[in-house]
């Protein structure tokens, strides 16, 4: 499936200009697909499960553990806690056996600051506008709603809409 996505992603790209990040996100795409039909060990340092696996499989070697023994079941709960002085991920990443594709400064903006191109600039501004006014609401991916009987849940189901005169409108009513 993702193959086919694949192959319709780079038809389109290249029917435009594409600019380098795009043309870097194809050539990723593509390396990490290729690498899973070979031999999926090979994104050990790249692809989330995988680096897991990998590391895993280590302390196993290592201890001479099995998959059953509690220590491998607790090792998969700590390589996803997310507090960073804790979490193993980031033990990795500070000793560089991961490859990261963004820094931390960047992850931090980009939580306060959505891409404005995209549905996210409405999801953003509709949360700090309903956050600024105390106003209690639901949002995923494509719909926004104020706990508010009275009001409608508003579906944006275009990515690349970023503009939607009916969220202004909820805006404007708080």
């Amino acid at each position: 499936m993702q193959l086919e996505y694949l192959e319709y992603a780079t038809r389109y790209v290249d029917s435009i200009s594409p600019d380098p990040a795009t043309k870097d996100v194809l050539a990723r795409w593509t390396d990490v697909l290729m690498k899973l039909e070979s031999d999926p060990m090979q994104l050990s340092r790249e692809l989330d499960w995988v680096i897991k696996k990998a590391w895993i499989d280590k302390f196993m070697d290592r201890h001479r553990l099995s998959w059953r023994d509690p220590k491998v079941s607790l090792l998969d709960l700590q390589y996803h806690d997310i507090r960073p002085e804790k979490g193993v991920y980031y033990r990795l990443a500070l000793n560089d056996q991961v490859d990261r594709i963004t820094d931390d400064e960047t992850i931090e903006q980009a939580k306060h600051g959505p891409p404005q191109t995209t549905r996210a600039r409405l999801r953003g501004e509709f949360i700090r506008q309903a956050n600024l006014k105390s106003k209690d609401y639901r949002v995923d991916w494509v719909y926004l709603k104020l706990n508010d009987p009275e009001r409608e849940t508003i579906v944006c189901k275009d990515p690349f809409q970023s503009h939607d005169e009916r969220v202004e409108r909820l805006i404007r009513s708080f």
